[in-house]
């Protein structure tokens, strides 16, 4: 393999909270194998995604376009859409393409484009999250689970997974299966440049669904999934959330330890295989750390389901021998939708215009991050520019009292401005004492949607 295509590995979690690595000080975490990733990469500070949710985020991610452009702005819009996938473009280029874990663009059922076989995948073992609430179930997928839960297999999430268009059925441990069916990949793909995509399902909720083992090895008392006639549903699911679930950040900690373990295994076997220098590794996760999973976001406002930061500024790391500086940190505005351009360059793939992301080799080499990003869920939306951030929400929208009511979390009511270079938290809302930079925001971002193909914004 030449220095002109790099392996790549994408490893992409759930609902991971800001904060929630060891590196950072948080005292309850222990996450060595991120560490070691930043310590051995670059870690952007101010990464984002495109949407507070996962559906839309990962539309947008796998694209590398903003997902409006075919009206994707909530779980009930969401879709892949017709856009080149990265994996399509990598196969462009002789690229070995793997995804191995959650598949959640929208709906998707079974043959359907967003299934990974259907947009540039040419091997995959996966779940539909579309087709069970968004999650997946950390132990159970198998026909047996599915008649065992009854009504409350889709909540639930045990159906069988897929592997290429043909169903499997494993109630083994998922994060572990996940890692380890990639692994496998990586090491019969090693002669070639490849691309795997590892898409954790940890850490979303259900945490406390673990090996019997691992709750007895950390003292943690099992707790049942929801079953039809214990409760209603979304009463089960108040309790089994913060601030209500017994041990919630116990589990959550467990999860997020358990995949960082798995992290670990990939970056060894890169290294046993004698390719690590070779391969772009690359962490994200999804969306911002959610309050009823117990994810904790630091000093940013805010949680998945907002536009707050803490909904779409996530971790973003990014190791590349001779590109990345070891141990280094950016400050320049990143976003998911780099990682196509970014992949694309790097095997040789001819520009095509098409793509709203940048080449992230020249942000790493102390070139310009985007001037600008925007994130639109149609009942709120925010702009940034520089370390201008103007968001708006119409919290009396049937969205935003679920959300409050149901996720607790509280998306904002109307305007709010805030300088991010001052105040990182979004504490003090600036929109009164700043009139102009508010419109000329409504306008950058009426402009933008416009673009986009979204109904222009009414003027300020």
């Amino acid at each position: 393999m030449t220095s002109t295509t790099p392996n790549i590995l994408l490893i992409v979690s759930d609902d991971h909270g800001y904060a929630d690595r060891s590196a950072l000080g948080s005292p309850d975490v222990s996450t060595p194998n991120l560490d070691r990733l930043s310590a051995e990469g670059t870690s952007f500070t101010d990464a984002y995604v495109t949407a507070p949710i996962c559906s839309p985020s990962r539309a947008a991610m796998i694209t590398g376009q903003y997902q409006q452009r075919w009206g994707a702005t909530w779980f009930d819009t969401s879709g892949i859409g017709g856009a080149p996938t990265i994996a399509e473009r990598l196969s462009n280029e002789g690229y070995a393409t793997g995804y191995f874990g959650k598949v959640h663009y929208g709906d998707e059922g079974p043959g359907d484009r967003g299934t990974p076989p259907k947009h540039g995948f040419q091997e995959s073992f996966y779940g539909l999250a579309g087709q069970s609430m968004g999650r997946l179930h950390y132990l159970r997928h198998s026909e047996a689970a599915v008649s065992e839960y009854g009504q409350a297999a889709e909540a639930m999430a045990v159906q069988p997974l897929w592997s290429g268009d043909e169903p499997i059925q494993t109630d083994t441990f998922l994060t572990d299966e996940i890692a380890g069916r990639a692994r496998d990949f990586m090491q019969r793909n090693q002669e070639k440049p490849f691309f795997a995509m590892v898409a954790f399902n940890a850490v979303h909720n259900f945490c406390w669904q673990l090996p019997a083992e691992e709750l007895e090895r950390r003292g943690l008392p099992a707790f049942d999934d929801w079953h039809p006639g214990a409760s209603e549903y979304l009463d089960w699911y108040d309790g089994a959330i913060s601030p209500n679930l017994p041990n919630g950040r116990e589990y959550y900690l467990a999860q997020l330890e358990l995949m960082d373990a798995q992290v670990g295994t990939l970056l060894d076997e890169l290294e046993r295989l004698g390719i690590a220098d070779d391969t772009i590794v690359v962490y994200l996760t999804d969306n911002g750390g959610s309050t009823c999973n117990y994810g904790d976001n630091g000093e940013l406002r805010g949680t998945k389901y907002t536009v707050w930061e803490g909904g779409v500024r996530v971790p973003f790391i990014v190791r590349w021998s001779g590109v990345a500086e070891a141990g280094g940190t950016n400050s320049e505005l990143t976003s998911s939708l780099d990682l196509a351009a970014t992949f694309a360059a790097a095997a040789g793939a001819e520009a095509d215009g098409t793509l709203d992301g940048r080449d992230l080799r020249t942000v790493l080499s102390s070139g310009p991050g985007h001037d600008e990003l925007h994130w639109d869920c149609g009942w709120q939306w925010a702009v940034r520019h520089g370390s201008w951030k103007l968001s708006w929400c119409d919290a009396s929208s049937p969205t935003a009292e679920y959300v409050t009511t149901v996720e607790h979390t509280t998306p904002g009511d109307g305007f709010f401005l805030c300088d991010l270079a001052n105040d990182r938290g979004e504490r003090t809302n600036l929109a009164g004492q700043h009139p102009a930079i508010v419109d000329r925001l409504v306008r950058a971002h009426s402009e933008w949607r416009a673009e986009v193909g979204l109904t222009v914004l009414p003027a300020s």
